[in-house]
């Protein structure tokens, strides 16, 4: 394969967004790309999407985005994996540049989640878990994660406390980004104190119902010198699926596919964890955030909750994670977020994150973890300055 680049980036305001369409926010996400990186046109697009049929009654939205971005004619893709849909579109744009078929292609993501009321963006978002053996049984995806999280506490002796740490890490990093649905501060008492949505995960344990839209612009290495733009270079990429039901896994406290992903991620980098520097990973829950440290392999497994207490994690810890605010607190548009990730990547590793939150030191090496559902899909991509 060649060498490929990310050289400009876009994201919409994030939030419950009422004056913008599902079509109209992914022209936000997507001319703001356009325009960063300086490209004149687009050879292919793909579009992250999970449930647009259910949240707005739209389907085939990729002739639609590429129509409204006024680029009809050019290949369009939808790509759906759940909530990592945005992570895999990423690679797609990824592989169609290094494999040589195009030279610009735009990885774009968009869901519009608050068009219907909550039982209808529960249904949708339960078309992720098993239907015969989880949904039909009344499961939902915050009774999903509570049970993964009381698998772990019973053998690891995790503790809500640990679990409010990382939304406190997390809000404090997206009360600095000027996209974030939630930018504010809270505290480990106020986590602990809000509504149990399904014990043990307060509502402030959770990623809310979001809208929202990110896009990148991704080139061979040819194009992206031409241009002059601050870029980074995709060195790997993993991706890898699981058992979908909870009950046909053999451990609830580690999420396998993401431990395949970040292994095929960083065989094909030719680096190794400790040459990261940063990550953003998928904090649907807040015992995502840490089951998923401990998949990849940053620390053993029932460490990363003390971690996250110690402030190993922060912005100014030994290895922060998730600058952006993560989906806790910047918002979590379901087939946009794994594209957000990316975002974040590049800000950080050209030194343009706004509002405070860049990282300390100039970050060479960054890595973002993109899952789908409880984890029966994971993507991982490894990216370094260029």
């Amino acid at each position: 394969m060649r060498d490929v680049y990310v050289v400009g980036v876009g994201m919409s305001k994030f939030g419950e967004v009422w004056r913008r369409s599902l079509r109209q926010l992914f022209v936000d996400a997507a001319s703001t790309a356009i325009k960063d990186s300086g490209v004149d046109h687009l050879d292919s697009l793909y579009v992250g999407c999970m449930s647009s049929g259910m949240f707005v009654q739209q389907e085939h939205i990729s002739a639609l985005c590429a129509d409204y971005l006024g680029m009809a004619g050019i290949p369009a893709t939808r790509v759906e994996s759940a909530c990592a849909s945005g992570g895999i579109s990423f690679r797609q744009a990824f592989l169609e540049v290094g494999s040589g078929v195009s030279d610009i292609v735009m990885a774009a993501g968009v869901e519009k989640m608050t068009d219907v009321d909550g039982d209808g963006a529960t249904a949708a978002l339960a078309g992720a878990a098993d239907q015969e053996y989880e949904v039909f049984h009344g499961a939902t995806f915050p009774g999903l994660y509570a049970m993964m999280a009381h698998a772990h506490m019973a053998k690891y002796g995790t503790t809500s406390e640990m679990l409010a740490a990382v939304a406190v890490k997390n809000h404090h990093n997206g009360s600095m980004n000027p996209v974030a649905q939630y930018p504010f501060e809270i505290t480990v008492e106020g986590v602990l104190n809000s509504v149990m949505v399904a014990d043990p995960l307060h509502i402030l344990d959770c990623s809310p119902i979001t809208d929202g839209a990110a896009a990148v612009i991704v080139t061979s290495e040819e194009v992206g010198k031409k241009l002059g733009k601050p870029c980074i270079k995709v060195l790997g990429s993993g991706l890898a699926t699981d058992s979908m039901a909870l009950a046909q896994r053999a451990d609830l406290t580690t999420i396998k596919a993401a431990t395949i992903a970040a292994d095929r991620a960083f065989k094909m980098a030719g680096k190794k964890l400790s040459d990261v520097q940063f990550a953003e990973v998928h904090d649907c829950f807040t015992i995502a955030e840490l089951m998923v440290l401990e998949s990849i392999g940053l620390y053993e497994p029932g460490k990363a909750g003390p971690a996250a207490q110690a402030g190993e994690t922060a912005l100014d810890g030994k290895f922060p994670i998730n600058p952006s605010g993560g989906l806790k607190s910047k918002g979590h548009p379901v087939g946009a977020t794994g594209v957000a990730q990316v975002v974040e990547i590049y800000k950080q590793l050209t030194g343009q994150a706004e509002g405070g939150r860049q990282i300390p030191g100039s970050p060479k090496i960054g890595m973002a973890h993109n899952m789908g559902g409880s984890g029966a899909s994971s993507v991982v991509h490894i990216m370094e300055v260029a």
